[in-house]
């Protein structure tokens, strides 16, 4: 009795799909959560919009001149990689618009941190914020708050504190930021500064950091030259409650310099105004203060409470999400955290051997958008991650993702095909593995084999077995898990 299979195993020729997460098996219904309101008295996003709008003029201004004035193939930047503007092209454009070099550099970095320009090593292009500058409000809203994610970058930071401090009140500024928005009114700098410590405080505390100032003279000679208490000792003394007679330790480095730093530079990019020793959100800081609440809340709700865990946990917990509902697990999870930390996180999740959560980190990168250009370019010659990378920064450069996957090599498309077939096997159904081969590139079977057997990934027999056990065709599946055997013992 011959099989109603046909035995023709030629593959269809398709275009190579963007690669997605392998889809739950169970699809989770969530409740649709009604949109929230901003406060009482936010400006319509119109509003909102023609503030950003005038807050940028002068950034969108050279933004614009150098559309117009360098071209395609001029060096608009130095080569540090930084996206620093040339001394020649300042003096240039200083010359053109009417201003200093000094104006032009500031102008030029506040257009870079807002999307306006974008800047790849020495050359630089508009952005596709400038493009829609004129006619879409959400396009300048997302310019303006990526402007104010990166507001320590917009204003010089102290050189004379040390850069664990700085990065400790860039960490806990947020939960300041909170607390002007929910006062709605001016706040006093010495209450601000308490918040300030009590959260830098929280956050030693957090990672069981021993005071690095200077200890105070034992009680008794002799116990200076005694042995510091055990690692036990220690945990067992912070066990201990709290009482009037041993208070929490404040913070060493002195704060209210790096608090004032801090000010100013939000002051700067137009989310507050500080002066006569209080500060106060501005209606755009207030709303984007605002959205950035509610994107944590979105994400406290959700059924893994993806908000409180490490980035393999958040993506494990998306894992069962539908692409626009992770999408804003994503955007929620990225609101708690500063960005250059998320990104450290993210990239070393997809450094794991779990291949869907590879995917979703780069998925969740490319929510991030241009701050993580250098950290995914840095990776960009692991082979674990170098496909994933070169599709994130080509779609990062303006290819359609559809036509993203020509910028892989013949070797680097079989292998992620490799990479997401390890996915769907960990974490989908046989049929989706088997439906998995329409995405390959070769026109043949036995010519995808040949090529996922030379590509050396470290899931070649895992993935071929499992396709084995799940493909219909008796036939194919011999050939494939003949391939699968050869490939374990290293045989041709």
């Amino acid at each position: 009795m011959t099989s109603r299979i046909p035995r023709d195993s030629r593959l269809r020729l398709v275009r190579p799909r963007p690669l997605a997460a392998a889809p739950s098996a169970v699809n989770q219904r969530r409740p649709r959560r009604p949109a929230p309101r901003p406060p009482e008295g936010t400006p319509a996003p119109a509003e909102l919009a023609r503030m950003a709008r005038s807050g940028l003029a002068a950034a969108a201004r050279v933004a614009r001149w150098a559309d117009a004035a360098l071209h395609p193939g001029r060096d608009g930047a130095t080569s540090d990689g930084k996206g620093t503007l040339s001394e020649d092209t300042a003096e240039r454009a200083a010359a053109e618009l009417g201003l200093t070099p000094a104006q032009i550099r500031a102008d030029w970095d506040t257009a870079r941190l807002a999307g306006l320009v974008e800047v790849h090593g020495d050359s630089a292009r508009p952005g596709w914020r400038l493009r829609a500058w004129n006619r879409d409000d959400s396009a300048v809203l997302r310019g303006w708050v990526a402007l104010f994610d990166a507001w320590s970058l917009a204003y010089p930071e102290p050189t004379d504190h040390e850069p664990a401090a700085v990065a400790e009140v860039v960490s806990a500024m947020p939960q300041v930021l909170s607390f002007l928005q929910l006062s709605a009114g001016p706040v006093p700098e010495e209450q601000l500064l308490d918040l300030l410590q009590q959260r830098v405080t929280e956050l030693r505390t957090e990672r069981c950091e021993i005071p690095y100032g200077p200890r105070s003279e034992p009680a008794h000679p002799a116990l200076a030259e005694a042995d510091p208490a055990p690692p036990a000792a220690l945990h067992l003394a912070s066990a201990q409650p709290e009482s009037d007679a041993s208070p929490r330790p404040e913070p060493e480095a002195p704060l209210a310099p790096l608090l004032d730093w801090a000010l100013r530079a939000l002051a700067s990019v137009g989310a507050l105004t500080y002066g006569d020793g209080q500060a106060t959100l501005t209606p755009l800081g207030n709303w984007a203060v605002w959205v950035k609440l509610e994107q944590i809340c979105v994400a406290a709700q959700s059924p893994a409470g993806n908000i409180e865990q490490a980035a393999e946990g958040m993506l494990r917990g998306c894992a069962q999400l539908r692409p626009n509902a992770a999408r804003a697990e994503y955007r929620a999870w990225l609101a708690a955290r500063p960005v250059g930390n998320a990104v450290t996180e993210l990239i070393d999740a997809a450094r794991g051997d779990d291949a869907l959560l590879r995917g979703l980190a780069f998925e969740a990168l490319r929510v991030v958008g241009a701050p993580a250009e250098p950290d995914v370019r840095s990776v960009a010659d692991e082979p674990t991650l170098r496909p994933y990378a070169l599709l994130w920064l080509a779609e990062h450069d303006g290819i359609d993702p559809e036509d993203a996957h020509e910028v892989l090599t013949r070797e680097e498309a079989t292998w992620l095909w490799v990479d997401t077939a390890a996915a769907v096997a960990d974490h989908g159904e046989a049929p989706m593995l088997v439906r998995h081969l329409e995405s390959a590139l070769q026109p043949t079977v036995p010519a995808l084999l040949d090529e996922v057997r030379a590509v050396g990934h470290p899931r070649t027999v895992q993935v071929l077995v499992a396709l084995a056990a799940a493909h219909p065709d008796p036939a194919l599946a011999k050939a494939v898990r003949r391939a699968a055997f050869q490939v374990h013992t290293g045989g041709s």
